[in-house]
């Protein structure tokens, strides 16, 4: 089993290991043990509240690949207030063509005037894998039936929709501007009606009653950013069946290193199970989705 110092240390030089190592039987040694990272959970530009270190799209991939990390799923936070919601994914597009591990998810209001013709541009102009929806700072719930129709649709197109639970703690928010997390409850009756649809849930927080009903929906995947707790990770793992979650770590709102050592802090993962969390089960939805 891979320890927490060979993990952060594969990381910070897998994408140098090649070249630094001294023969070939060392060079074969060392690349079995690198574990391929896929981030399903980062943002591009400017939170709306306050700058943050990482913002810069140019250090933040910079950061990202002194990890290791092989490819993230990029929303823009410019989609949460903005409302010109076409011209928010026309930037995404435009910033993720300048490095090719950054893997554009386009925000859809459905809230907005013409939301289903973003969703159009989505798929059809920028052929982005998936869409990224905040319910709660736009004004709906999942019961509501502009949110299935936004699934079907998305799901007639083959794509993947991420559900953004939580985007920052409520104790930090803003005085003006309180937004409490997404009611998931809703979820499994609108996504069983949905056949065929993929949904991931980012930033959750899992709460036990609720996280069962969740677990026997099969289109349901989790990320990983905002489990707490060094054994949360593996439990999470436990619990959801059928390699349904994925690695995330709502880099740059927060420090990536720490969803990177929650994966693996508490030593109950074997390898072929890290490997599934960091990138195997993304690679999979990706593969299912046309990515």
């Amino acid at each position: 089993m891979i320890n927490r110092r060979q993990l952060l240390n594969i990381a910070a030089t897998a994408g140098v290991a090649s070249v630094l190592a001294a023969d070939s039987a060392q060079t074969a040694e060392r690349e079995s043990t690198v574990i391929e990272i896929v981030d399903t959970n980062v943002s591009l530009f400017q939170w709306p509240f306050r700058r943050l270190p990482l913002d810069d799209t140019t250090v933040l991939v910079k950061k990202l690949r002194s990890l290791g990390i092989a490819e993230a799923w990029v929303g823009s936070f410019e989609g949460v207030l903005h409302r010109d919601i076409s011209a928010v994914n026309q930037r995404l597009a435009e910033e993720c063509k300048r490095h090719p591990e950054l893997i554009p998810i386009g925000s859809i209001n459905p809230e907005l005037p013409d939301w289903e013709e973003d969703l159009r541009r989505c798929i059809e102009t920028h052929n982005m894998p998936g869409i990224r929806l905040h319910p709660n700072y736009h004004g709906y719930t999942l019961d509501d039936s502009r949110f299935a129709r936004l699934l079907k649709l998305a799901t007639a197109y083959g794509r993947l929709v991420q559900i953004a639970v939580a985007m920052e703690d409520v104790r930090t928010q803003h005085p003006l501007v309180r937004v409490t997390d997404v009611d998931l409850t809703p979820l499994p009756d609108v996504i069983t009606r949905a056949r065929g649809a993929k949904v991931q849930i980012l930033n959750y927080r899992p709460s036990s009653s609720l996280l069962e009903k969740l677990a026997k929906v099969p289109g349901i995947y989790f990320d990983t950013a905002r489990v707490d707790g060094s054994d949360a990770v593996p439990k999470l793992v436990e619990r959801i069946p059928n390699g349904r979650v994925m690695f995330g770590t709502h880099a740059p709102f927060l420090i990536p290193e720490a969803a990177l050592i929650r994966v693996h802090e508490s030593g109950l993962l074997d390898e072929p199970a890290m490997r599934s969390v960091l990138s195997k089960n993304a690679r999979q939805i990706s593969a299912k989705v046309g990515t």
